[in-house]
């Protein structure tokens, strides 16, 4: 069982959503957090909360596509914090527009911020926490990562977050020799900020957007998500963290629609080739 009181943890966007609910709960169970986020203001209000609260925190700005800006948090936040052995890489982006119509710009933004910036923070804490053998990795995919064929005009979304899943659930094998713990959170809804995402948009990716994320029209009629707020999400992986689990949903209602669109397809899959080669047998015989 580990116990968080006391480690010094990172949570990459955490000036908003889950990573605030993520921060805001470490800070309550006795963790040192550095609230990193590409908004410098919203990770120093998310900061002042749980210093206010008796925490202890710092607020570093980081944009998780670049690995320099990931090198630069992880050195400010262990000369603050010391070393860190939590590390929630929660920070991502979204967008609803048909892949053919998307920019280069905004396809290349979705890919590196919600993958990539996996990638980045894990190369740049993993090896410390594997020398200490010590530690725990937890990066936030989405529901999308495990429904990749049931959310519309999400194609570049849905690839990020299901090669994050595949990272992780790989990743735990790996880390697991050196006795690092690795969680993959798949949030289903969450009253997150998210769809203000494209506002603080890099410019190498384009720049900033006003315009609201929109989810496809009639996407919700036939199943209604639960809105958990991020607060309960947030226990929900700190305990997860605690008893070392691969996965966290937030969402139980979606096991039907996960079997329908993901299980029922590669199932059938297999059929196919076992039929084909049964078939070829037959050729054969």
């Amino acid at each position: 069982m580990l116990e968080i009181q006391g480690r010094v943890a990172v949570v990459t966007g955490g000036g908003s959503g889950i990573g605030r609910g993520l921060a805001m709960a470490l800070g309550t169970e006795g963790a040192a957090v550095a609230v990193a986020d590409i908004r410098a203001d919203a990770a120093r209000a998310v900061a002042d909360e749980i210093r206010k609260a008796g925490g202890q925190a710092i607020a570093v700005v980081c944009d998780v596509s670049d690995r320099a800006s990931v090198r630069r948090m992880k050195v400010e936040a262990e000369a603050a914090l010391g070393p860190v052995s939590l590390l929630f890489a929660n920070a991502g982006a979204t967008h609803f527009n048909r892949m053919a119509e998307m920019s280069e710009d905004d396809v290349d933004w979705i890919l590196q911020v919600n993958l990539m910036g996996v990638s980045n923070c894990v190369m740049a804490f993993l090896p410390r926490m594997l020398a200490a053998r010590d530690g725990h990795v937890v990066a936030t995919a989405s529901m999308a990562g495990i429904l990749p064929a049931w959310i519309p005009y999400h194609a570049p979304y849905s690839a990020a977050k299901l090669g994050v899943v595949g990272l992780m659930l790989n990743l735990r094998n790996e880390a697991a020799e050196s006795g690092v713990g690795v969680t993959v959170l798949c949030p289903g809804g969450v009253t997150t900020s998210m769809r203000n995402s494209p506002s603080y948009r890099p410019e190498r990716f384009g720049g900033p957007s006003h315009e609201k994320v929109r989810r496809p029209e009639g996407f919700f009629q036939e199943v209604k998500l639960e809105f958990r707020p991020p607060e309960q999400v947030a226990q929900l992986v700190l305990r997860a963290v605690r008893e070392n689990r691969p996965m966290v949903l937030t969402d139980g209602s979606m096991r039907r629609i996960f079997v329908e669109t993901y299980v029922n397809v590669v199932m059938e899959a297999f059929d196919q080739v076992e039929a084909f080669d049964r078939q070829a047998a037959r050729q054969r015989g």
